[in-house]
């Protein structure tokens, strides 16, 4: 056996990277410092040239709509909304009658006239839009006093509205709506006056989204190093992987601020580095200085243990990195930039952890030799170090014994359980993010609740036509009787008219982008004209967007699973592993998918939460919950079959590495997501409805992988598959055998009792061959 460690020792030296990161450690550090140093300033600032929108198709027709009549007619698009109050206001002719009954019934009884039409407050709205329509970097300024449009006055008669546009960049309008928002927010003489419009939303949820983050943050990191001591047991241990996950969100800051000067960018984006940021680095980092200190453990210096480490963890976090990467890049197929975002700080936070858990870590490992285990809490509890290490995962070995044991029942029951979950998902309704994003308190939420729940019809929330082309007054009018009398439709006003073109504005029955509001888009497209049309509005980018997504949908699937499939191979030489990794990750989800509608859309939980359910899921979210819940669970999976596969490789028999590979990484797995849980529900206490569904959603994902996939589906199927587990044809064999990637290819000795002494021999004779 010293014939074969000698082998080993000599193999372990490495290739040129393992020689380039542990040959000068502090050079390696001093390096990684000054580049964190440096992303530290380039990052800095990055949320304020972030957008808060991107759920339209920038191809769509209801995109180029938005943008013609942007240029033609400002004051049809109004993303800002003034709301006049006028309740204080005393309405001519006795409006406030009748002790307290609304002031149009009062009008109507009296002859009197409403609130807003008191001549006091029509002077002051009158001035208020002039003045607003002097300012810079406002257009299309309109108001009921100016348009006398029943869609800008409530109901009641109290309140109405002042609409403009900002336009241009998203990040530019904000800077304007800043600057005079003081201006006209609050009293003026006998009005008081409160900002809304879809600028004023999205300005305000990027500035909560940014405020909760940082919350979150500072949840999430001194509860994850108190979970990291309790894992390692040495505080020295638990500060590297929190120290990589530090350094892998700073410099995907650098990266997205550097992306922001060439597209749009989501600030949502930025909830996703900081999960996957310390959860991914985390996981990394525990795999490789578990590994490690099982290296040391097992008798090698610092050196040959940190190359063995390298050769052997470091090749399964580079291959988990490519697998999680591969999940999030298949959003850039759509082009919602919402979706494109995610998948630009996915992939850049998920490489960058690799690279220093790879790099960084591995340097550190040197310089702190055993001292890795410094200030271990657990040794207080432990006579020695050798009964710890003895004693590591003998549960988990002992719980996948009796999983396979009793593999039909646990497969089939886990299956039945997981497709219960997520049958709920069967009635998911799709809509889009509005103002009820918001909590309750913000201010453009509430302009935006007494919009909707007082106005015959939500100023800039209906549906618009674009008609272009000549045409005469006649058939503008026979088409506006046309549309009227669609199916859905309330009302219909119009047309404005200017240089050969003209649009219609039309309000529809109920929700703005309900069922019937999306299918009154349909028939307006439908409908024929003697001029050339085309359809926006809330409702219009919906369906638009959901058609994106469904036809794009197959490709990014078709990506994921092929990707997955073929790295799946690469790592175990097997062709019913990848199929089977593919079908239990997915399964893995069902139960995310399930609460995301009993909840959000449904809205059980909403009040302890503290959320407002519209009664559907934003289009987008599904997609993007399932791209990183599917690559967090690769994630675990390739960890979990890469120790299967590295005992299979050295003793043939299937049931052992089944157990082997569960004892060694349950424990790890069940820690890493735990950690990754707690990052994500952090995340998930955002104030903003759909960072709350994201987070808790995945977090949800992320631990029924981890408790009930890994730990009782995949070795229940693992038993009942067998030896043929291990199958795949000749050619691909020997592909594999020629260009496969696994962790092992040298001698590396066990410590788990139920399986040295049964492949001994079976070790010496694989590591002699290698």
């Amino acid at each position: 056996m010293s014939e074969v460690k000698k082998s080993a020792s000599e193999g372990g030296r490495g290739g040129g990277w393992t020689r380039f990161v542990t040959a000068r450690p502090r050079l390696t550090l001093l390096v990684a410092l000054v580049l964190t140093a440096l992303a530290v300033l380039a990052g800095g600032g990055v949320a304020d040239r972030m957008g808060s929108g991107g759920w339209e198709d920038p191809a769509a027709e209801s995109t180029y709509a938005t943008k013609a009549l942007e240029r033609r007619f400002p004051g049809s698009q109004p993303n800002v909304l003034l709301l006049v109050d006028a309740s204080g206001a005393e309405a001519a002719g006795g409006a406030k009658a009748a002790g307290g009954a609304k002031a149009s019934g009062a009008a109507k009884a009296t002859g009197a006239a409403a609130p807003v039409d008191n001549p006091a407050v029509v002077a002051e709205a009158r001035r208020l839009a002039e003045r607003l329509d002097a300012e810079p970097g406002v257009e299309g300024v309109g108001s009921y006093w100016s348009t006398g449009s029943p869609a800008l006055r409530s109901e009641d008669g109290r309140q109405a509205v002042i609409a403009a546009r900002i336009p241009g960049e998203e990040k530019d309008a904000a800077a304007v709506l800043d600057r005079i928002a003081p201006t006209y927010r609050g009293t003026h003489g006998p009005v008081e006056v409160s900002l809304g419009g879809g600028l004023a939303v999205r300005h305000e949820m990027q500035t909560v989204i940014q405020e909760d983050l940082l919350r979150a943050e500072l949840i999430a990191l001194p509860v994850t190093l108190v979970l990291l001591v309790m894992v390692f047991g040495s505080a020295v241990a638990a500060l590297l992987p929190l120290g990589v996950g530090i350094v892998a969100i700073l410099g995907t800051n650098a990266v997205l601020r550097g992306i922001t000067e060439l597209t749009d960018v989501s600030v949502f984006a930025q909830n996703l580095t900081t999960a996957l940021g310390l959860g991914l680095a985390i996981d990394y980092a525990l795999f490789v200085v578990r590994r490690y200190r099982e290296e040391l453990a097992a008798g090698a210096d610092t050196h040959t243990a940190v190359r063995t480490t390298l050769r052997t963890a470091g090749r399964t976090v580079l291959f988990s990195a490519l697998t999680v990467a591969v999940s999030l890049a298949a959003m850039l197929v759509f082009p919602q930039y919402f979706l494109r975002s995610f998948a630009y700080a996915g992939i850049a936070v998920v490489l960058l952890a690799a690279t220093a858990a790879l790099t960084l870590l591995p340097a550190a490992l040197v310089l702190l030799g055993d001292r890795v285990n410094a200030l271990d809490l657990r040794r207080l509890l432990r006579r020695g170090r050798a009964t710890e290490e003895a004693g590591d995962g003998a549960g988990w070995g002992r719980a996948a014994a009796l999983v396979m044991r009793r593999a039909p029942v646990f497969a089939v029951v886990t299956t039945a359980g997981l497709v219960l979950l997520g049958l709920p998902f069967l009635g998911v309704k799709f809509g889009t993010a509005d103002d009820r994003q918001l909590p309750v308190t913000a201010s453009s939420r509430v302009v935006q609740d007494e919009l909707r729940d007082g106005f015959p019809g939500n100023p800039g929330g209906g549906i618009t036509v674009l008609a272009e082309g000549a045409a005469t007054p006649a058939q503008y009018a026979d088409y506006r009787e046309r549309i009227s009398a669609l199916d859905g439709v309330a009302r219909a006003e119009g047309p404005v008219t200017a240089g050969g073109a003209a649009y219609f504005s039309v309000v529809p029955d109920g929700e703005t982008v309900g069922a019937d509001a999306q299918r009154v888009v349909g028939e307006l497209r439908t409908a024929g004209a003697p001029f050339a049309t085309s359809v926006t509005g809330p409702a219009a980018v919906l369906v638009d967007s959901k058609d994106a997504i469904a036809e794009r949908l197959p490709w990014a699937a078709g990506i994921i699973v092929l990707v997955t499939l073929l790295l799946v191979f690469l790592l175990t030489g097997s062709v019913v592993v990848p199929v089977q990794a593919v079908l239990l990750n997915a399964l893995s989800l069902t139960a995310m998918f399930g609460a995301v509608v009993w909840v959000f859309q449904e809205g059980h939980l909403a009040g302890f939460l503290g959320f407002t359910s519209t009664g559907d899921i934003e289009t987008t979210l599904p997609v993007l919950m399932f791209c990183v819940a599917f690559g967090l669970s690769m994630d675990y999976g390739v960890f979990l079959l890469s120790r299967i596969k590295e005992e299979y490789d050295a003793t043939g028999d299937h049931e052992r590495s089944v157990r082997f590979g569960l004892r060694h990484t349950g424990g790890l797995i069940t820690a890493a997501a735990v950690i990754l849980a707690v990052v994500m529900v952090a995340i998930g206490t955002s104030r903003v409805t759909n960072t709350k569904m994201l987070g808790l959603g995945v977090a949800l994902a992320v631990l029924m992988d981890a408790m009930v996939v890994r730990s009782l589906l995949v070795p229940s199927v693992m038993k009942l598959t067998g030896r043929l587990t291990w199958w795949a044809p000749g050619p691909l064999r020997r592909f594999h055998d020629r260009f496969g990637i696994s962790e092992s290819d040298s001698y590396n000795p066990s410590a788990d009792p139920d399986v040295e002494e049964a492949s001994g021999k079976w070790r010496e004779t694989t590591s002699l061959r290698g």
